[in-house]
């Protein structure tokens, strides 16, 4: 019984590891572009979701940007 349970643990982390090789996280730093799109785009009120498919950023990423900027962006305006 014990031989199941140790090739099932086994069989998992071997899942999780090669689902974690397969995601690199690939920074890209914010150009001086981005950040007068995105300032034109909370000043249009653009949804967070539409400007994060429209920029390829995660919207936790943008919403982090809009912070350190100081403008507004989704519920925080």
């Amino acid at each position: 019984m014990a031989k199941k349970v140790a090739k099932t643990t086994a069989a998992a982390k071997a899942a999780t590891a090669s689902t974690a090789a397969k995601k690199k996280i690939k920074r890209r730093e914010y150009t001086a572009d981005d950040v007068k799109l995105l300032k034109r785009l909370s000043k249009e009120r653009v949804p967070v979701a539409k400007i994060s498919k429209q920029m390829k950023r995660t919207e936790g990423s943008l919403r982090q940007k809009a912070r350190s900027l100081g403008i507004g962006l989704g519920h925080y305006r």
